[in-house]
């Protein structure tokens, strides 16, 4: 699979949410998945047939819009001699789109991976859902953490961490009397501890050996008992063979799985949350060393971009606003603003309805300054630790530079 940097992958997410957002008044937009096996031919004489068969539509908006969305597909194809490198997929169609405005949708997406399907769907909205698979972390490790008390057992993928099971033993504890009793009770204990270990290493193992696209797995917890496990037969050899590594960890509970991520943070590079986190860690080592290299907030961040000052970009992907300019449809002034929510812009002068002629989301003008001064970009998904810090405590934008300004 082709890596999307992540810019890329947030133009990607972002232009996907926005064809979700985008419903027809009847089944009147055409999603049309064509994979790079296909002749355009065929897809050709298929349209010309769809064409034939919607003018019989009994609705005279319906077929216009419909028909009209065929032909815009038909021209289109026209400049393709065959299918790019992965396919090619076309949303086209009449519907409400940002402020409830009706308006023709026509877009072309050529996917990261190659699309194996063709698919001609006519509905009341777009069919976005094979392209939304394409942006799930297909790689999944496992996490294992154990003691003589209690037993965790979940998986990381993309920037989730996801508990599957929770088990506690009933293994006692030390026996403080001496004598022949504390033996023989000693005993009993190293019985209960085999027991349970056996008890964990199966549930672990079964729960491993049906995960699909496991690429390995981090075992952890306090003291030298999760080396003994792992050292004897309580797991089966498939997943003994697909240990990445064993690490040591305050606590075996829920809390433990976060704990466990972090300590072998440099063994899952090609993680997104291990990426996320690295980059945090250098912003705020920075920043408590007022080093003068830390940056944040949105006016100086773009001030330091503007003259090449920053190396890293550090960028929420819950930045959520665009910059739009706009025409009033009462008064005819033209503006430009920066918003969030797209159906509430009403005109600054006459607080009549606009038109957007031209809207940039904001992210992705950052991700543009950004690559004309060679600036890397890092976006941290909300859904972490690191990614609610940058949102809550900077605003979502923050930066380290190359040097000091001031």
């Amino acid at each position: 699979m082709q890596r999307l940097s992540p810019a890329e992958k947030y133009r990607f997410k972002r232009q996907l949410e926005e064809l979700e957002q985008v419903s027809g008044q009847h089944t009147e937009l055409i999603s049309l998945y064509i994979p790079p096996d296909k002749q355009i031919s065929d897809v050709t004489a298929q349209l010309r047939d769809e064409y034939s068969q919607s003018s019989n539509i009994k609705s005279k908006q319906t077929r216009k819009n419909v028909l009209s969305a065929i032909e815009s597909i038909m021209s289109r194809l026209k400049y393709f001699n065959q299918p790019p490198e992965n396919g090619v997929v076309f949303f086209v169609g009449e519907g409400k789109t940002d402020g409830n405005k009706t308006e023709m949708v026509s877009e072309i997406i050529e996917p990261p991976i190659p699309i194996s399907m063709y698919l001609y769907r006519c509905d009341s909205s777009f069919y976005i859902e094979p392209l939304k698979e394409m942006l799930e972390e297909k790689d999944v490790y496992g996490l294992l953490l154990i003691d003589r008390r209690e037993c965790t057992i979940g998986f990381l993928h993309g920037n989730n961490i996801e508990m599957a099971a929770y088990m506690t033993s009933r293994v006692p504890g030390k026996h403080s009397r001496g004598g022949q009793s504390a033996g023989r009770f000693e005993r009993l204990i190293e019985v209960a501890a085999n027991e349970w270990f056996k008890k964990a290493g199966e549930k672990a193992s079964q729960l491993f050996l049906n995960k699909e696209n496991l690429r390995g797995i981090l075992l952890g917890g306090p003291g030298p008992t999760k080396r003994t496990f792992a050292n004897k037969d309580y797991l089966d050899y498939r997943v003994k063979d697909s240990l990445i590594g064993i690490y040591d960890t305050g606590y075996t509970d829920e809390f433990g799985l976060g704990e466990l991520v972090d300590t072998a943070i440099d063994d899952l590079e090609e993680m997104d949350i291990i990426r996320e986190k690295k980059v945090m860690n250098r912003f705020m080592r920075e920043l408590k060393k007022s080093s003068g290299l830390a940056v944040y907030g949105e006016e100086e961040v773009q001030r330091a971009l503007m003259i090449g000052a920053v190396d890293e970009l550090i960028l929420s992907d819950e930045l959520r606003k665009y910059k739009v300019t706009f025409t009033c449809d009462e008064c005819d002034h033209q503006g430009e603003e920066t918003v969030k929510d797209l159906k509430a812009l009403t005109c600054p002068e006459c607080d009549g309805p606009v038109t957007i002629t031209e809207k940039k989301d904001m992210l992705e003008e950052y991700a543009d300054m950004a690559e004309e001064v060679s600036t890397e970009v890092t976006i941290i998904s909300n859904e972490t630790e690191e990614g609610s810090i940058l949102l809550d405590a900077f605003g979502g934008v923050a930066g380290i530079l190359r040097f000091k300004i001031r």
